[in-house]
């Protein structure tokens, strides 16, 4: 393992989130007066590989009493969300930060750790999970490296710190975690110890909560290079344990490819329907698997209930026939992964019509009312809901016209067709 290096000569330059905005009016008061703070984490590895921030976080010497009295005398707003542990939530503007103590572990058990304040920034890094996420810098842009962050970064290689097994029995989670940054960071090969030490975890992975599975799973599968990691995921026989079910590899592969094509965004939900769903009964596995939410299980039910029954050889009327009667969403979800299982290439343009069709129509709202009914003479009840039931069906199979002609043509045919309802005296 590289040797801790400390600070380096790396600097993070005109890095507008770090001159300017909120953070450095954080930083100031935080970083002053004996006590030191930096950004730490995933804000200093992004911005070194040039890709989006999402979060800003701080790491402090101050403890957290002294933090919330600084901050309060600022006028920012400190929120106790984990106070114990050494982390305050800074509110300044509506934009919050999330600021720790340096800390390390006297005693870990699980997600869970008894943890005691220090000033040592080398201790505070060698405590987290790899190596890409232990840098730290400055409020002058210096970067700090104490665990060979900066090297994996330039091979684009996720480690954990230190031994590998102990780093995964303090959280069984950075399992996933594991895959998670490499399929977000990585590339080539997986890091062999990494790998082994999360084969030889594998049960841990039980003690996790459903919910946290959810969360880092949907995170992987939206990352750059979620297909090969769900391929090591499955080599090593951890993939059929996450999801309670067969892989569907080839059809997770296929999902990226067409989603792209139709230049669409990627969705974690709809990924998840290609690599674990093929009949509603995976929807309800999943849904209770992974504690999805009800609105998640919906749209993969909606997927394994009719993805093989959509074909662009049904032409555009029956396409748009299916729209309305879909969301625009379950629509797209089921059109993707017909595609993404069919014979078709990720090229091919009848395919690439049909999926893009919301992008080109958007259904129009049924215009026929009750009203429009009950003053022809049909009375509330079953009748009326026949008569609309029956005139919308009519209305579809015309192309959906809104011209009035029309629509008085398909009601006065609703009349004389819908169930149980006999014709108005005129």
């Amino acid at each position: 393992m590289p040797s801790s290096v400390g600070r380096t000569d790396r600097k993070l330059n005109n890095v507008a989130w770090l001159t300017g905005g909120a953070l450095p009016r954080l930083l100031g008061v935080l970083d002053c007066d004996g006590e030191e703070a930096r950004v730490v984490g995933g804000a200093v590895r992004n911005e070194l590989l040039g890709v989006p921030i999402a979060e800003i976080d701080v790491a402090t010497t101050a403890v957290p009493e002294e933090v919330v009295k600084r901050v309060t005398a600022a006028g920012f707003k400190p929120v106790p969300t984990g106070i114990e542990h050494g982390t305050v939530t800074v509110v300044i503007d509506k934009h919050p930060f999330e600021v720790t103590t340096l800390r390390k572990d006297v005693e870990t058990y699980g997600r869970h750790a008894k943890v005691e304040f220090g000033r040592d920034w080398k201790a505070d890094a060698e405590r987290r999970d790899f190596t890409i996420n232990a840098l730290s810098a400055t409020s002058d842009g210096t970067v700090y490296d104490y665990a060979g962050g900066l090297e994996d970064l330039g091979q684009r290689r996720v480690r954990f710190i230190g031994d590998p097994a102990r780093r995964i029995a303090e959280d069984y989670l950075r399992i996933l975690r594991f895959f998670r940054f490499h399929a977000a960071f990585g590339s080539g090969r997986i890091d062999a110890a990494g790998l082994a030490a999360c084969i030889a975890a594998r049960d841990g992975l039980d003690q996790l909560s459903r919910e946290r599975v959810r969360m880092e799973l949907l995170k992987l599968l939206v990352a750059p290079h979620a297909a090969p990691t769900l391929t090591a995921m499955a080599d090593a026989g951890l993939l059929l344990r996450v999801l309670g079910g067969v892989p569907y590899l080839a059809s997770f592969g296929n999902m990226v490819k067409v989603e792209a094509a139709a230049a669409t965004e990627a969705n974690a939900v709809r990924r998840l329907g290609a690599l674990g769903v093929a009949i509603p009964e995976d929807a309800e596995r999943l849904w209770q698997k992974l504690r999805l939410a009800n609105s998640e299980h919906e749209r993969l039910a909606s997927m394994g209930e009719a993805w093989g029954r959509i074909s662009p050889l049904y032409g555009e009327k029956a396409a748009k026939a299916l729209l309305y009667r879909l969301r625009p969403q379950q629509f797209t979800d089921r059109v993707l992964l017909g595609w993404a299982r069919s014979d078709a290439t990720a090229h091919d343009p009848e395919w690439h019509a049909l999926a893009t069709l919301p992008q080109r129509w958007t259904a129009p709202v049924f215009p026929l009312k009750g009203a429009d009914f009950m003053k022809r003479g049909v009375p509330q009840g079953p009748a009326l809901g026949a008569a609309l039931a029956a005139a919308e069906q009519a209305w579809i199979a015309a192309g959906f016209p809104n011209d009035q002609s029309a629509l008085d043509a398909i009601a006065a045919d609703a009349l004389r067709t819908a169930p149980d309802q006999k014709p108005p005296n005129l």
